[in-house]
């Protein structure tokens, strides 16, 4: 089925597969926002509705797009040989409105963010961004493509911002983050357990899994897993209490790396980058023998 525009229960596009049914909602104008994603016949993603209808708030829930910068940088200033920048939280791409087109052989959709005037008055960069979100049976793939047609190394970090409907946060849990982790509450490496348990009072870590991490939702007996390729293997775990979601981020940087260089990604003039990750929808037997190995 062909890209269809709909008004209700908010202005979107949707993009629907022939096998399945599973269901794709965008909004390209809100920052390339994936608002709404239907697998199986759940609905996997968290929306503030009601927050959503006033653009002059950002967005609480879809799947935000971080760039070039994931989390802040110090009073919000990028430093470079061109000047001092300010780049704000998260970066602009969450921000401002992207081209949305079908991928050939109706596989999916294409999100693109050019460089432009206002975003060289932030990161004096030309750069193209593309997202490339491909529903697959039970799972959703994820490419992303960044594009350096300038003269000049293009800098950059990149994440993803899914916000992830559970039952409750007393009903959520994870696995497959290592032992250490950084909790961004504190600023400090801590233990990754504890900050877990902490999920209905609100948690905020960034970790290096050796692999795949899944968001279990005990009482749904289904588990979200996270399938991510180098170097964008990086996760972030957040909640945001009494919202019923978990956000579980794929990021390719820590917050400050376009200043720290810790991890910073560069794109040679007239060379690309390529990341990748999946979504990997897990229901009934597998979500059990999960939890109990």
């Amino acid at each position: 089925m062909p890209l269809t525009h709909r008004t209700t229960p908010y202005p979107h596009w949707e993009f629907s597969t022939a096998a399945g049914g599973d269901l794709l909602r965008l909004v390209p104008e809100r920052g390339g926002l994936l608002s709404g994603w239907r697998c199986n016949g759940r609905e996997l993603l968290y929306l503030d509705e009601a927050r959503f209808a006033d653009p002059g708030l950002s967005v609480r829930g879809g799947m935000p797009v971080l760039f070039p910068i994931c989390g802040n940088l110090p009073a919000d200033q990028l430093p470079l040989p061109q000047g001092s920048f300010t780049l704000k939280q998260h970066g602009f791409a969450r921000d401002l409105p992207w081209e949305l087109e079908e991928l050939k052989g109706a596989e999916g959709v294409r999100l693109s963010l050019s460089g432009s005037p206002a975003t060289q008055a932030m990161f004096p960069f030309p750069f193209l961004l593309q997202l490339e979100l491909r529903p697959e049976p039970g799972a959703l793939a994820i490419v992303v493509l960044v594009d350096n047609p300038g003269p000049e190394p293009l800098p950059f970090a990149f994440g993803l911002h899914p916000y992830f409907a559970v039952t409750s946060l007393a009903a959520a849990s994870l696995e497959g983050l290592p032992e250490r982790c950084f909790d961004h509450g504190t600023m400090a490496p801590a233990a990754t357990a504890p900050l877990l348990e902490r999920l209905e009072q609100g948690v905020d870590l960034l970790a290096q899994p050796a692999g795949p991490v899944r968001l279990l939702d005990g009482q749904a007996g289904v588990a979200l897993e996270l399938q991510a390729e180098a170097p964008f293997n990086l996760a972030v775990v957040w909640s945001d209490p009494p919202r019923s979601m978990v956000c579980l981020e794929p990021w390719t940087a820590p917050r400050g790396a376009l200043v720290s260089g810790e991890r910073r990604l560069e794109v040679a003039p007239g060379q690309s980058c390529r990341l990748a990750c999946r979504y990997q929808l897990i229901e009934g037997s597998g979500v059990s023998l999960q939890a109990q190995a």
